[in-house]
């Protein structure tokens, strides 16, 4: 029997739209040319955090910790799933200011933070550079794997009666997709959720590859407790053109350290570049000096799927019928990953959402002149 709705990539966030519309009673076929949580998903560093660029980001990532909360609940091991909160570190007096300026904006929004002092900072995180402000501490941010979190999603589905198949797509066609060996699935619907992979299928859509790279440590345990960013990090994520780095350092329960991050446009090498991961150690070093004596032992690197505006695309496709999108999460596909599946099941379902979908449907390029293409 033909499916209700065909998912074209198994990352996090196909698997999570995967389980989400399993839940509705749709029946579901998830195609993934690789391996579950491969991709962009295996690449990210994995961070569960509140982002609040602007009022739709903010909603979208605040509502999706909220579902991520409830996911993790009771079986955090599962997911390799820590709480461990997030500082935002103020260089100097006026980033102080934007910290304070954050708190009340995510504070208004029910989200548990607060701005501290240089002496708190220190007390929590002793890393740090001597002659840092102080900084912003969100408390409800976290981090998973994100791999074993997309096989725990897809595994629920599967166990609803979706199906997994192992191939690529290369042709979208009219109520089906052909695959590169040859075979045809057809379906009532068809759900692009393969990050930068959508632009192969669909070239007119406005996404943009963004190249990060990610290094990890040796496991030094308690060398840092909390995800540690420099509240410049905004500016470099949110960058339309050229190359940037910006200190991220994120503790993981193993005891290793994720270090990022780096931005770069106009390309889809997937080589680490030496040039690069010195820039990004650099910019670590400024602010936690000790990292210069700890061993890397691993860098690699992925694909962003970005936007225009920063946004992701959700709901229905404008070019193509029966086409649904559930990509261009740039950094935040994790963290909005399950706020997304929820919006895309609704949307399909005619069910209302825990938030508004407007800010993210694709019709909004549209609407603002900027059609696809």
């Amino acid at each position: 029997m033909k499916p209700d709705v065909l998912i074209v990539g198994a990352g996090m966030i196909g698997a999570a739209c995967a389980d989400a519309l399993s839940a509705c009673g749709m029946r579901v076929t998830i195609v993934e040319r690789d391996a579950v949580g491969s991709g962009a998903t295996a690449a990210g560093m994995g961070h569960l955090v509140a982002m609040d660029d602007n009022a739709a980001e903010l909603a979208l990532s605040s509502h999706s910790l909220a579902l991520w909360k409830d996911l993790v609940e009771g079986q955090p091991r599962r997911h390799e799933y820590s709480r461990c909160g997030t500082i935002w570190v103020a260089a100097d007096d006026e980033e102080l200011e934007a910290a304070r300026a954050k708190a009340a904006t995510m504070s208004a929004h029910g989200l548990e933070c607060g701005v501290i002092g240089a002496q708190e900072m220190y007390q929590l995180e002793p890393q740090l550079r001597p002659g840092l402000a102080g900084g912003l501490l969100v408390q409800g941010d976290g981090l998973v794997y994100p791999p074993k979190s997309a096989r725990i999603l897809l595994a629920r589905a599967v166990a609803r009666g979706a199906t997994l198949v192992m191939g690529e797509v290369v042709t979208l066609e009219e109520g089906a997709v052909l695959l590169a060996d040859g075979s045809r699935l057809g379906a009532g619907q068809i759900v692009l959720a393969a990050g930068t992979r959508c632009l192969a299928l669909a070239p007119e859509l406005p996404l943009r590859p963004k190249k990060g790279h990610v290094m990890i440590t040796d496991r030094y345990p308690n060398f840092i407790r909390h995800q540690l960013v420099e509240l410049g990090y905004i500016k470099s994520a949110h960058a339309s053109d050229g190359e940037s780095v910006a200190f991220n350092l994120q503790p993981r329960p193993t005891g290793q350290i994720l270090i990022g991050s780096s931005r770069q446009f106009d390309t889809t090498d997937l080589e680490a570049e030496p040039s690069m991961m010195a820039r990004m150690l650099k910019r670590a070093v400024e602010y936690a000096p000790a990292l210069a004596g700890l061993n890397v032992l691993r860098c690699w690197t992925g694909l962003r799927a970005a936007t225009p505006d920063g946004l992701p695309l959700i709901g229905p496709d404008l070019s193509r019928r029966n086409v649904w999108l559930a990509t261009g999460h740039e950094g935040l596909g994790i963290t909005t990953s399950l706020a997304t599946a929820e919006l895309l099941a609704a949307q399909m379902a005619g069910a209302k959402a825990g938030i508004d979908a407007r800010p993210y449907l694709p019709n909004r390029f549209e609407a603002q002149g900027r059609a696809y293409g």
